[in-house]
């Protein structure tokens, strides 16, 4: 009979998959919004006032740049609000993926627009104000560089990475990230710790029927340099601790020995610095970077345009730069579809968690049947694994055990089946 399980690694069974920095970007998009809703204000009362329909005309579209960032602002209260409603099967993370494309598809219609507007004005071309058209854009992309600053401080990544520190006084625990050591006899931990003392190997159980004793396991490190170093242990009641001690780098080829044999895993001296993929990417933040990126481009090239415009003549300089800049914003919104359209249809971004996931399985003994990785929300992704094992000792508990190394998988439900069901 087959055995089901349902784990949230991480975020608990309350289903709350929000990116790393949610409460943040919300906090920097609605700032955005104020900026944006003061420049607007400003621009068209000013406008009014002076008889300026350059002012007019910048304040309606700044008005259209704050209904877009108001988009983003709300998906991210939204999801925060109702990260534990129970009607949302996944919880709420996906919601900046949805709020992202629609961004996109309002991105594409700003294109298509500022492109129509330019190439209309090659056939009929129309009298331009420079005193008031060259001081409202370079007044539009000062805010544009101001909402840059306020979105763009980390929003490239929120990366989960272990960052090895060496300073014994910031309060933080120095543990390596553990590797998962996956034998007959268990699921185990295999970390470096050096709180308080110098480093040294740990080696835990994941699961209560796992057990290891002291004098059947020696580990031997194997450096780039091909500097090796063996490590034996002792019990110290609930984990087994190196009796040698690591030196630093950190950074080589741990060979487990064990009585059913050797198994090899490898150590990485992690740098300061967060990396992005496909899968911790939060494209709500994304979608309004780029919204305000693309106002300064097109500000930019309406500058350079103006510029160009009045001091030789080359009035088609104008709808050109409308041209270019609309051909960018275009090719900006596709990627942005592109990307958040693959998510909302559960595709796989990070096809490499899947094949590593099966790799873990698979390789001691046992066959995956099915199995399915999408993502849930920045940084969290989901997987449904069917797999038949010869081991009937092996529950869907020691696959989650298995897989706690891989810290993007917050969601795991595992389908464990005896080997007579395949055949």
């Amino acid at each position: 009979m087959s055995q089901f399980e349902n784990v949230a690694f991480g975020a608990g069974h309350d289903h709350i998959f929000l990116g790393a920095a949610h409460e943040d970007n919300e906090r920097r998009t609605w700032m955005v919004i104020a900026l944006c809703s003061v420049m607007m204000v400003a621009e068209i009362v000013g406008g009014s006032l002076s008889g300026s329909l350059a002012l007019v005309a910048d304040g309606l579209h700044m008005s259209t740049h704050a209904g877009a960032m108001l988009i983003a602002a709300l998906a991210y209260t939204y999801a925060r609000r109702h990260a534990t409603d129970s009607r949302f099967v996944f919880g709420t993370g996906k919601l900046g993926d949805l709020a992202g494309f629609t961004s996109a598809i309002v991105l594409a219609m700003i294109a298509l627009l500022i492109g129509y507007e330019a190439v209309s004005r090659f056939f009929s071309p129309v009298p331009i104000h420079f005193g008031e058209a060259i001081p409202t854009a370079v007044a539009g992309l000062l805010v544009n560089l101001a909402s840059v600053w306020l979105l763009g401080g980390d929003h490239h990544g929120h990366g989960h990475g272990h960052v090895h520190g060496h300073a014994h006084d910031d309060g933080h625990s120095h543990e390596e990230e553990a590797q998962r050591l996956f034998c007959s006899a268990g699921v185990f931990a295999v970390s470096i710790f050096e709180e308080g003392v110098s480093p040294v190997f740990r080696i835990a159980p994941e699961l209560a029927s796992s057990k290891l004793a002291a004098d059947a396991v020696t580990i031997t490190t194997i450096r780039p340099d091909g500097a090796r170093q063996t490590f034996s242990f002792a019990d110290h009641g609930g984990y087994l601790q190196s009796k040698e001690t690591i030196a630093e780098p950190h950074a080589f080829r741990a060979t487990v020995c064990l009585s059913d044999g050797e198994h090899s895993l490898e150590f990485e001296e992690h740098d300061h610095q967060d990396t992005e993929s496909a899968a911790h990417r939060d494209h709500n933040i994304r979608a309004a970077y780029v919204h305000v990126i693309a106002d300064a481009a097109v500000s930019v090239l309406a500058i350079i345009g103006l510029l160009l415009a009045r001091a030789f003549g080359w009035l088609w300089m104008d709808p050109l730069a409308g041209v270019i800049g609309a051909l960018v914003i275009a090719n900006w919104s596709w990627g942005l579809m592109r990307d958040t359209g693959g998510i909302l249809l559960d595709m796989n971004p990070d096809r490499r968690m899947a094949e590593n996931v099966r790799e873990v399985i698979e390789n001691n003994g046992d066959t995956v049947l099915d199995l399915h990785v999408w993502r849930i929300g920045p940084g969290h992704m989901s997987a449904v694994v069917s797999v038949v094992t010869p081991d009937a000792r092996r529950s869907p508990s020691f696959y989650h055990a298995a897989l706690k190394r891989f810290k993007g998988l917050s969601h795991v439900t595992v389908e464990v089946n005896p080997t007579r069901v395949a055949a």
